[in-house]
């Protein structure tokens, strides 16, 4: 099988591709990227070193797919903070996840591939789920009447720039489907964490909370009166990789469909237990800063019902808050002098 990875020198995807490659060497894997992400052009040599191929290219210039040849995209690119274009002009973000979707699917309608999407649980309005009933234990908000949102919550309301392109994206793929008969898959995932992330405070929470627990350097718990109450449950990217193998696989089984992709209630945090945890594995503690005004987008609560995805492909998430704080904090102990100049 010929597979191209878009955005395949960020985090999510140059992690497929590698795993891709070791547990299907005779596969051919091309990573494209526009290398316009700090950091990501360390992870060009660990392609190489995994015989994966590297093209520089941006999924925003449609002559960029010129040549390409594969049967499957998994389409990991995108501009993915949700502040993006809030004090700014949003024609990156406009650019790289609208106008590069439709670049993306007319590669695939020509080489008539597959593709899996890789979504983002940002296409829910905020609103609906800022509304719901919470209430407070010691370390975080708990929705009393939710235990996760998945593929049926409502999606009628704003969700930020960022998770309208996505839904936008995944309008467009559904219309694809139709009309050309293209084999596709949509998954919308929370929050993605593990190793070789070059997290940042919009995005990359985890990697930002481990990074700084090393370096002692201070954090701040924005929003929410400066709780660190707010909650999100994570998925490790090695879990992702499962998911997708299992996919591709049984793509006939789950073609056409759309799944949320998360940890679920036993794999999620609130900044504080975030906090805590990597006081443990890294055993240091920081000075916590208040800031007491929420931003704008951000959400109280979100749990992903991954109950979908286990049903159809018998797929749950592995890895738990502490392996992956202690995955993350290797990587960045063992390549510290690599990082140096791009983390901190």
């Amino acid at each position: 099988m010929k597979i191209l990875i878009t955005g395949g020198c960020g985090f999510v995807g140059s992690n497929l591709a590698i795993k891709m490659k070791q547990k299907y060497p005779l596969s051919v894997i091309t990573c494209l990227d526009n290398l316009k992400r700090r950091g990501s052009e360390l992870n060009i040599k660990r392609l190489y070193e995994n015989n994966v191929k590297f093209i520089h290219g941006d999924i925003r210039c449609k002559e960029d797919f010129e040549g390409l040849e594969f049967d499957l995209m998994i389409e990991c690119s995108a501009e993915p903070s949700v502040m993006a274009g809030v004090n700014s002009s949003p024609q990156y973000l406009l650019n790289t996840n609208l106008v590069g979707t439709i670049n993306c699917l007319e590669s695939v309608r020509r080489n008539k591939a597959k593709i899996i999407f890789l979504s983002t649980s940002r296409v829910y309005p905020i609103d609906k789920i800022n509304d719901m009933k919470y209430n407070k234990t010691k370390t975080r908000f708990d929705n009393i009447h939710c235990h996760g949102i998945n593929e049926t919550f409502p999606i009628d309301g704003p969700r930020s720039l960022y998770g309208t392109t996505k839904l936008a994206s995944e309008l467009l793929i559904q219309e694809y489907i139709d009309t050309y008969n293209i084999q596709a898959i949509i998954n919308r995932c929370g929050v993605i964490a593990g190793p070789w992330q070059m997290g940042k405070t919009d995005q990359g929470v985890m990697a930002l909370w481990v990074l700084h627990h090393m370096l002692k350097k201070p954090l701040t718990y924005i929003g929410y009166n400066g709780s660190g109450f707010q909650v999100r449950d994570f998925v490790h990217i090695d879990d992702i990789f499962d998911l997708i193998d299992i996919q591709i696989e049984k793509f006939h089984m789950c073609n056409g469909e759309t799944f949320c992709v998360g940890g679920g209630i036993a794999n999620s945090f609130s900044l504080m237990e975030l906090t805590q945890m990597c006081e443990e594995v890294v055993q240091h503690k920081i000075k916590m800063y208040k800031d007491i005004k929420t931003r704008e987008n951000d959400l109280i609560w979100y749990i992903t019902d991954y109950a979908k995805a286990y049903s159809t492909l018998d797929w749950q998430p592995k890895k738990n808050l502490k392996q992956t704080v202690k995955d993350i904090y290797d990587w960045l102990f063992e390549y510290k002098n690599k990082l140096k100049g791009v983390l901190w």
